[in-house]
């Protein structure tokens, strides 16, 4: 039976909060984090309800329409980082407004999803639709990739299952994948700055540079391995209370809470991920629109993307690129980023059997 609602949706991203509510709460104990980071956290959770409400008033047809001028804004504002961004963990993509800074780069992974949606509703109409794809991503691309590589990967992801989902020939893609495997390490790759190529290989051997580069690999595969099964309890973790685990709220925040959780708690959090990404899937295949699906695809890539690579990173099996694990890891603009996104997809799911006018 086809409901209008999805009644899994909201409860598994409840519970995903609670985790991150706990994991930001017990990392605020770190003397490297700034205090007061639980409170913010926690207005971040309200805060999304605003944009939410808008795009629950509006409906899916509305936020199509929507697309192309809140793209254009959000091409604006990650432009504007480049004469006014503030510089954070050496990258210049943050705004200040007033005492509230926000990444550019979370509204423009939602409205980069809207945009594609509507570009390639049609689905593969031959060297069109890469014509008309590749003319918005590319200028999101360009403006994010020189300042956040990490960025500019969930943008690509993204961009990549859009474009499966709008059922471009199979043979296509592996023709870029090959294409991409071939250019990344002759021609991209040597262009990086020194310090993203340490970041990218250091993850093979950390021992190499356990000072420096590998320490915060070190570090967080030391948190999570010291958790054992049970996890030493809540706020009883060791290597980030006492300053050893580097951004225990953010890029590690999974380690925190594999330490003090243990195997369980970590093993939960992946069966809780693995069910939202699972219940995503179901909501773009039960619904009859490519549009809708192609939209889904782009919000199942963003998620799944950010969680493989945050959590391989934490466990040194991936590089570390600075990428968020959604919904847990402590962040305003993160964190009403994601659950617009995902209140975005719940909308168009809800209004899946209208007619887009």
């Amino acid at each position: 039976m086809n409901l209008k609602y999805d009644l899994h949706l909201p409860l598994i991203v409840l519970a995903l909060l609670a985790v991150g509510l706990l994991t930001v709460s017990t990392a605020a104990l770190s003397p490297r984090v700034s205090p007061g980071i639980f409170s913010k956290q926690l207005m971040g959770v309200f805060l999304a309800a605003l944009p939410i409400g808008v795009m629950w008033w509006a409906g899916r047809d509305r936020l199509y329409r929507f697309a192309p001028p809140l793209y254009a804004s959000a091409l604006l504002l990650q432009a504007s980082t480049f004469l006014i961004g503030k510089e954070v963990n050496g990258q210049r993509n943050w705004i200040m407004l007033g005492q509230v800074q926000f990444q550019p780069l979370e509204i423009l992974k939602l409205a980069l999803i809207l945009m594609l949606a509507v570009t390639l509703r049609r689905g593969y109409e031959g060297w069109r639709t890469y014509a008309a794809a590749f003319a918005v991503f590319l200028p999101a691309l360009a403006l994010v990739v020189t300042q956040d590589f990490g960025g500019a990967m969930i943008l690509a992801v993204m961009f990549a299952v859009m474009l499966l989902a709008a059922r471009i020939p199979w043979w296509h893609a592996l023709l870029a994948a090959l294409a991409l495997g071939v250019a990344f390490p002759t021609a991209v790759y040597p262009h990086l700055a020194p310090y993203q190529q340490k970041r990218l290989t250091i993850f093979l051997n950390p021992y190499t540079d356990p000072r420096g580069a590998g320490y915060q690999v070190i570090q967080s595969t030391i948190a999570v391995g010291s958790g054992g099964l049970q996890g030493k309890g809540y706020k009883q973790g060791s290597q980030s209370h006492n300053g050893f685990l580097p951004e225990a709220d953010t890029d590690f925040a999974f380690s925190t809470w594999a330490e003090e959780q243990g195997f369980v708690g970590a093993v939960s959090v992946l069966i809780l991920y693995g069910l939202l990404l699972w219940r995503l899937s179901r909501m773009a295949a039960r619904s009859p629109r490519l549009q809708d699906q192609i939209l889904m695809a782009g919000v199942l890539a963003q998620v799944g993307f950010q969680v493989l690579e945050n959590i391989g990173a934490a466990l040194g099996l991936l590089p570390l690129t600075g990428i968020t694990l959604p919904l847990i890891s402590y962040g305003l603009s993160s964190l009403v980023s994601t659950l617009s996104t995902l209140g975005l997809v719940y909308v168009v799911y809800r209004d899946r059997y209208g007619v887009i006018a």
